[in-house]
């Protein structure tokens, strides 16, 4: 096949840095997280990764990935009590999740922009338990696709989007999902404040490439305001890291344990929607 050369910027150009941190974590001996098809993913692209992006960092490349990480988990602890939910992964990017964690009974839905969408349908393998549907997660049209008739189970991924998405569609979305998907989890990411302003203020850089706007940040200890997007929202978790490797996977463990560190990274968290009767 020959290479593909991505036509992005702005928000969706992100999904290749998590791409290149990815693919690099992937390709050392011990990878915390395993993912073979982020490396192929990097050869099949024409993109100057490191000319746009820098060398890549043993910091992020292994944060990167235990962050995929730890959504797989949680979705994986989901699927335990319920092997034939549905996935919905918004802004699933060039993210492998599905390869990683399908279990054979499993469905999965990502929703991307157009552009993306083309991208994961043009270089990841089908199946058909896997759809990917063009349209904006703010749209809330996807609901409409999930179906769970017989109740086996939703699970909402939003790695890496709700902090690009303003206050008031992050609480629609949230509010949505709890009133339309009972028994579901959801699983997100947010940005603490202060990185965000700095990517407001068009200061946040990665490489040569301007960090989009971060309009919607929370901190760790904010995490408890989640509840007031909808009362079916019946609990928020916080989820942690999972051990990572070596030296800098205890530093990369010890930042999301200190108080005054865990703002430098983004923060996990489960929300979990309770039946309809409950609310």
């Amino acid at each position: 096949m020959a290479r593909v050369r991505p036509m992005l910027d702005g928000v969706p150009e992100t999904l290749l840095w998590t791409l290149y941190n990815r693919a690099c974590e992937a390709s050392r001996s011990y990878p915390v997280l395993d993912d073979p098809m982020a490396a192929e993913l990097l050869s099949d692209l024409d993109y100057p990764f490191e000319e746009r992006f820098g060398r890549p960092s043993p910091f992020h490349s292994q944060a990167q990935a235990l962050r995929s990480r730890c959504f797989d988990l949680a979705v994986q602890e989901y699927l335990r009590d319920r092997p034939e939910a549905t996935v919905v992964a918004l802004g699933d990017g060039l993210e492998t999740g599905f390869w990683r964690i399908d279990n054979g009974r499993l469905n999965w839905l990502s929703v991307e922009l157009p552009e993306v969408a083309t991208l994961r349908r043009t270089l990841l393998p089908p199946s058909d338990r896997l759809r990917t549907l063009s349209g904006s997660a703010t749209g809330l049209s996807w609901l409409d696709e999930i179906e769970d008739p017989e109740g086996r189970g939703v699970v909402v991924t939003t790695q890496g989007l709700l902090m690009y998405l303003r206050p008031a569609e992050v609480r629609r979305i949230l509010a949505a999902c709890a009133e339309r998907l009972p028994g579901g989890i959801m699983v997100l990411d947010t940005m603490s404040r202060w990185l965000a302003k700095g990517t407001v203020a068009g200061t946040s850089k990665v490489g040569g490439m301007t960090i989009p706007p971060m309009r919607w940040a929370m901190d760790p200890g904010e995490r408890a305001k989640l509840r007031g997007a909808h009362p079916g929202i019946t609990e928020v978790r916080a989820l942690r890291l999972p051990r990572g490797r070596g030296a800098m996977g205890e530093l990369i463990r010890l930042q999301g344990l200190l108080p005054g560190l865990r703002t430098l990274t983004p923060a996990m968290t489960l929300l979990r929607f309770g039946d309809r009767a409950a609310h």
